[in-house]
């Protein structure tokens, strides 16, 4: 029998695996990993002890995602890939395993997340322990311009003194 919290719902009630069996397993692993909890926890609150049945109903609402997530994230994550890894998760969880993805596309699904290019937000926490620096970027000229202009004069003036 397969281990309780990762086994898919139909070899659990029938003891047959099917292609996709494995895919709902992985699916708990994925959520592991966002939520930073065990899939199954009697020391969690009743109606939490099961990770999967307390947290699916919080995976496609930005505002309930984010409550769920591992914390010690500090919200140094795209919030765009973040929703995309939750919407991943529940197709990885569909009770039908017809319905759920196949292995390929669940990789190429985290590659797509993986090449989110977002900024990530800072937290609170990692505010406070920057100091705030009021000097211009390098992109900036002397007299105040900003943009490519600027930067590719600074480069051609470079280049020529290097010729």
């Amino acid at each position: 029998m397969g281990t309780y919290g990762y086994a898919a719902p139909e070899y659990v009630a029938t003891g047959h695996l099917y292609v996709k069996s494995d895919v709902y397993g992985f699916g708990v692993v994925l959520l592991e990993m966002l939520t930073g909890l065990r899939a199954l926890d009697t020391n969690r609150p009743s109606g939490e002890h099961n990770l999967v049945e307390w947290a699916k109903h919080s995976l496609t609402e930005k505002r309930k995602l984010k409550k769920i997530i591992d914390p010690r994230l500090e919200e140094q994550y795209p919030i765009t890939a973040a929703l995309q890894a939750g919407e991943l998760i529940l197709k990885c969880l569909e009770a039908d395993p017809r319905n759920r993805p196949s292995m390929e596309e669940v990789l190429e699904t985290l590659q797509k997340i993986n090449a989110i290019d977002e900024q990530p937000k800072e937290s609170k926490a990692t505010k406070s322990k920057l100091k705030v620096n009021n000097h211009r970027s390098p992109v900036h000229s002397k007299q105040g311009g900003t943009g490519s202009r600027n930067t590719n004069n600074h480069r051609r003036s470079t280049a020529r003194s290097h010729r």
